[in-house]
């Protein structure tokens, strides 16, 4: 896990399918893009929200300190990466 300064790009749609796993009956997930703090050519990533952190609205321009999760997973031979974000504190502009 990582603590990152970000501030965000864009934040994609919530989709929210049925999930008997969760306890309101639905699940949550969306992903933003976001952008390291430290100058116009700072590293920039895609990372997935999920369950209540999934609903909460982002805006370009928002600054974040988010903590990532970064996994690692094989699937029939071929290998998928995947960011989440664990936890965030947003900062008001």
């Amino acid at each position: 896990m990582q603590d990152l300064f970000v501030r965000v790009v864009k934040c994609g749609e919530l989709i929210t399918m049925p999930s008997e796993k969760c306890e309101s009956g639905l699940f949550h997930k969306r992903e933003i893009h976001l952008k390291r703090l430290g100058g116009k050519y700072s590293d920039e990533l895609v990372a997935t929200l999920l369950g209540k952190d999934a609903t909460c609205n982002f805006y370009p321009g928002d600054c974040l300190m988010v903590t990532l999760k970064a996994t690692v997973n094989e699937h029939n031979g071929k290998w998928y990466q995947e960011v989440t974000v664990t936890d965030f504190v947003k900062f008001n502009k």
